[in-house]
Parts: structure tokens; C-alpha cells; sequence
């Protein structure tokens, strides 16, 4: 019987394109309470650097029209508690390969987590997040420049054999010319968007809700803003994409699809209901057949 969810991501087998976004699944231990964890894609797990983090200071979290703010600041055991402790527990619950996501704030930490982490038989794909400062360049996010992206995705391909996927920042003037310096680096695919700078006030108190002031805007209200990304890059590159941001409902997987989304990550409204992949996933095959499509694949990128 022919699967008509499942889609070929970078090579791998998915029985369906929904993916819980980095950073708003943890590494699954708390949602395989809620629901079993194989109906899913795969797992995009939290964010992994070479040493632990305890991330940003608190207050961490705002509230927004639609979305969310966040600062955490890449909390996260490091790259070796990752694969001694999170990955096997996680291999408990969740039985198919999982997205590493791997940040870093040096080209040479990025090389040596995604190392590390590409020995891992659970690895399915390696997601580079290329949003982080780079300490070495004034604190100027990898992913703002196309010279630095493609230097930090010729590092990783050097170590690593799994697909290697970059994850692109929004905050950019043009997000395909970041794209496309990935690819031509050697990427395997990409993954966008990641989250949008934003700040929140406390009139009352007269200071910035965030401790850090500003942070990184997900939730709803952000999808038109990530598909019309998505339908860019999609027109120059000839890689894959995991469509991200603002993702909460079937219709929403089958717009990024059309736009040029082989999977599609979804973030925030892990966050607003525990349910929302279950509740995605149980939906697809009832849109599908509303608006007479057959398979998945044959949506991707149908629109030019």
C-alpha cells in the first residue's frame, strides 16, 4: 500500500513531512507522554554547542499578537551529554532517524559537534543553525553573510557524511543570496526560516519584558512572512527544504509544500498545544482528498 504522506528528504524516508522544530520538542522525553512519538516525520531535537549552556538570563519568555518571543540562549547539556544521556533516551521512545541541530559561535565549534554527532547511527540529518554570533567577527551572525555561511558549510561537509542542512536566519535584506552561497558550498538542504528579531515593553514597569531585551519572534503570525521565504529560495536553489515558521494546521503543511517545502517544521504551536503535530499529521490525508491531491510529493514546489 502506497504511502501518500511519506516524502524523500536528502535521501531518507519519511513516513510523513512534519517535524517538531528545534527548540520546542526538547529531545522528546516530555512529548512521548502526550502521544506516540512515531507518528511523527522525525524529531528536530534542542539545540546542541560544544559545552553546556544554561542559556540567557530570565526573564526569557514574551507574549506577542500571535506569537512569541524567546531568548532562551541556546540552552543545552553540550555535544557529549547529547549523545551519552539525551540521544539513547530518546532512542526509547522515538524509533526513526531525528534532525541534529547543531549551533556554534566559532567555524571551528561547528565542525567539531557536527563530527561528533555525524558517528551517531539515530542521525538522520544534521541541521546547522547559522544564526548564532560568531565571537571571532564582532558578534555578526553566520547566517547574515553568504561569504560566512558557505565557510561554515564547507567546514561541516569536510567532517561529516549525513545530509548537512543550514538553517537561515530571516534577519537578512536577501535570504537567497545566503541560500544559494549554501548550496554552492556543498548543503545538502536548507531549513527556514529561523526566528525573527523582535521586543516586547512593560509600559507599567517602563523596561524591556526580555532580560536581554530583544529576542526571537515565532508563533502564527509569522507563516506568510516564512512562505514567501520558502518560494524564493525554492526558484534559485535546487536542494531540499524543511519549510519553518508559523506552521500550526494541515493547510498550512500543503501551502509550504506547494511553495517548495519537501518537510515542514513545526515550532511555536508545540508550545500553544501539545497536540499539534498528532493534530497536523491526522489532518493531511482529509485535506489531501478535499483538494484531490494523490500524493504529497506531487505537490512540492507546484507553485512556479
Amino acid at each position: 500500500m502506497v504511502n501518500k504522506l511519506s516524502v524523500n528528504l536528502g535521501g531518507i524516508k519519511l513516513d510523513n513531512p512534519v517535524i517538531p522544530a528545534s527548540g520546542t520538542f526538547g529531545f522528546g522525553q516530555e512529548m512521548a507522554e502526550v502521544y506516540d512519538l512515531d507518528i511523527l516525520g522525525s524529531i528536530a531535537v534542542k539545540g546542541t554547542t560544544r559545552e553546556a549552556r544554561y542559556g540567557n538570563p530570565l526573564p526569557r519568555i514574551a507574549e506577542g499578537a500571535g506569537g512569541v518571543l524567546n531568548s532562551v540562549g541556546l540552552q543545552n547539556p553540550g555535544v557529549d551529554k547529547v549523545i551519552t544521556d539525551e540521544l539513547p533516551r530518546l532512542r526509547r521512545v522515538f524509533h526513526k532517524p531525528i534532525v541534529a541541530n547543531i549551533s556554534g559561535f566559532s567555524i571551528e565549534e561547528y565542525a567539531y559537534c557536527c563530527e561528533k554527532i555525524d558517528k551517531e547511527d539515530q542521525i538522520g540529518i544534521i541541521e546547522v543553525n547559522i544564526s548564532c554570533p560568531n565571537v571571532h567577527h564582532g558578534g555578526m551572525a553566520f547566517g547574515t553573510s553568504p561569504e560566512m555561511a558557505a565557510r561554515v558549510t564547507k567546514a561541516v561537509k569536510k567532517v561529516t557524511s549525513k545530509p548537512v542542512f543550514i538553517k537561515l536566519s530571516p534577519n537578512v535584506t536577501d535570504i537567497t543570496a545566503i541560500a544559494k552561497a549554501c548550496e554552492e558550498a556543498g548543503a545538502d538542504g536548507l531549513t527556514l526560516v529561523n526566528t525573527f528579531l523582535g521586543m516586547r515593553i512593560d509600559i507599567e514597569r517602563r523596561q524591556p519584558v526580555l532580560a536581554r531585551k530583544v529576542g526571537g519572534y515565532s508563533g502564527r503570525s509569522i507563516f506568510p512572512i516564512a512562505l514567501r521565504m520558502v518560494y524564493e529560495v525554492a526558484q534559485v536553489c535546487h536542494i531540499p527544504i524543511m519549510g519553518c515558521g508559523g506552521v500550526s494546521k494541515a493547510e498550512d503543511v500543503i501551502e509550504m509544500m506547494m511553495a517548495g517545502a519537501t518537510a515542514v517544521q513545526v515550532g511555536a504551536e508545540n508550545l500553544r498545544n501539545p497536540y499539534a503535530c498528532k493534530e497536523i499529521i491526522d489532518n493531511l490525508p482529509k485535506v489531501m482528498e478535499r483538494l484531490n491531491i494523490d500524493t504529497l510529493e506531487s505537490i512540492i514546489g507546484e507553485i512556479k
